[in-house]
């Protein structure tokens, strides 16, 4: 795993073989925007340490969505920690292990990926304490703002920090290479509209599911990708 920082002794990127995860510092207290692969539970643990951290300051884990490399060490990291797991309340049952992953309609080009997609670990059955809706304010980043954005699952969020100008896009967006839309949507139509919603927040700082965070000319980056014509094919 690699540690990247974003924000100076704010923000720092967890990435993993496949997938990245998000840790936010607050002063008193840390929350992570998704969680990694089943079995990174120690691994992110030695990532907050070796920031001078104590992984016991692990309040919440926030998941952007349902799917195996973002959901996989939560968890763990709750039982160990204590840690408030939150998700938005379409995807918290397919967390739980109440029900099944949605299927994505993949494009042809997106299947091998998908499949290598899916060498990632499956998530255990994961304890959600927080069922989240869109315009919920969540108490870190001076207020983190849940912003419904369906098409990639049907409970997929981005998590914006109005404040810090920092949007956590999920899987809605991705910058691998260049800025787009995110790949093995349930809904690309959907997705799309909630990428360009996201856009419209105009951001400073964009952190993506995968890929490296957008941190200069974020939001006309964003508007521009969300309206590329290539996305609403």
């Amino acid at each position: 795993m690699e540690l990247v920082e974003v924000i100076p002794n704010r923000l720092h990127m967890l990435r993993f073989p496949i997938g990245q995860a998000y840790l936010w510092q607050d002063e008193g207290a840390l929350t992570l925007i998704d969680a990694g692969h089943a079995g990174s539970a120690d691994a992110i643990e030695e990532a907050i340490r070796s920031l001078g951290l104590a992984p016991e300051r692990l309040e919440r884990i926030v998941l952007t969505h349902c799917h195996r490399d973002h959901v996989g060490a939560a968890g763990e990291l709750a039982a160990r920690r204590g840690a408030e797991v939150a998700a938005h309340r379409l995807d918290a049952p397919v967390i739980r292990g109440g029900r099944p992953v949605p299927e994505p309609v993949l494009l042809d080009w997106e299947v091998p990926l998908y499949a290598h997609g899916l060498t990632v670990p499956e998530a255990p059955p994961t304890p959600v304490d927080r069922e989240l809706l869109d315009g919920e304010v969540l108490p870190f980043g001076g207020g983190a703002v849940v912003v419904h954005a369906p098409g990639h699952t049907p409970g997929s969020i981005g998590v914006h920090l109005p404040r810090h100008g920092v949007l956590f896009t999920g899987d809605c967006v991705a910058g691998v290479g260049q800025v787009m839309l995110g790949v093995f949507n349930v809904d690309r139509d959907q997705a799309v509209a909630s990428f360009r919603r996201l856009a419209a927040l105009d951001p400073a700082v964009a952190c993506f599911g995968h890929g490296d965070p957008c941190v200069t000319e974020t939001a006309a980056t964003l508007r521009a990708a969300a309206q590329a014509p290539a996305h609403a094919g």
